[in-house]
């Protein structure tokens, strides 16, 4: 991987540094050859800064030639790193600090992997397009699970295609301090689908086909309601609960088969009952 770090001298600190943290977060690492902490650091830096190559430009500074320098930036002591953004200083420290530590930093600062993947699924949810939003929103939480824009985002995605059980737990996830306007939004949107998907006449099939089990056109009619009602994992359970007694039995293959297609690209439940179906076709 190519090494993001630039030598500053005080011909190319405005260009590096002030313009080039418009573009992405610039590290000025501030060290000499002397400095034993600075060579600890160093490797830690450089290492961060390829690892957020498309975000990230090291700046390094040698303090013993560029001595205008660090009196221009007020350095006391080495190493100090500090942060640039927008042509301004944003975050900083001196001494070494562990690779997690500087990680943290780097991530306050910077967007992360999924960000541009989480704006467009909020667009999509605005315009009601649920299932390229889940797409979208899956994909950002796939590549930054901790992140709770990311889970909040596909939690309301989920709902929105009436993954009401994915949406209870990646909610469940989310720690109070990150209980937003957003999360209440989303629990207001769970509490509404999950009213939604239990009226009466569904409630009085299930008494039905919990009474008679072993009549699997019962079963796969309450499975098609619960579909409907967007409960699609008790769906699935139920048809293939048919489909475990008798595979060939009525179009419970083909039902089952149309609610599998139904589910968003990327749901890990089409994925798993998909896997399931075929291990008892073949």
């Amino acid at each position: 991987m190519a090494n993001q770090s630039i030598n500053v001298t005080i011909e190319n600190f405005q260009q590096v540094i002030l313009e080039g943290s418009k573009q992405k977060l610039v590290i000025v690492d501030f060290w000499a050859d002397w400095c034993e902490p600075c060579k600890q650091l160093m490797p830690i830096l450089e290492k961060l800064a390829n690892e957020f190559s498309d975000r990230v430009t090291l700046a390094k500074i040698d303090c013993e030639d560029q001595q205008q320098l660090a009196a221009q930036f007020g350095i006391r002591s080495l190493p100090t790193v500090a942060f640039f953004k927008d042509g301004q200083p944003v975050d900083g420290f001196a001494g070494v600090e562990p690779e997690s530590a500087i990680r943290a930093r780097i991530e306050q600062h910077v967007p992360g992997p999924g960000a541009d993947l989480v704006q467009q699924a909020q667009e999509l949810l605005q315009q009601e397009s649920y299932q390229e939003a889940y797409a979208l929103a899956k994909q950002a939480y796939d590549l930054q699970p901790e992140d709770t824009t990311a889970q909040l985002t596909l939690a309301d995605a989920a709902c929105s295609v009436g993954r009401l059980e994915q949406t209870e737990e990646l909610l469940t996830a989310i720690g109070l301090a990150d209980q937003d306007s957003y999360y209440q939004h989303v629990v207001s949107k769970l509490e509404l689908a999950k009213q939604a998907a239990d009226s009466p006449e569904l409630r009085a099939l299930q008494e039905q086909a919990s009474a008679q089990p072993d009549n699997l056109e019962l079963q796969l009619e309450l499975a098609t309601k619960l579909y409907d009602a967007q409960r699609m994992e008790e769906a699935l359970e139920l048809a293939f609960g048919v489909l475990v007694k008798d595979f060939n039995f009525g179009s419970a293959k083909k039902q089952t088969l149309d609610m599998l297609n139904g589910l968003p690209k990327g749901d890990p439940l089409a994925a798993h009952y998909r896997r399931k179906l075929y291990s008892m076709m073949y």
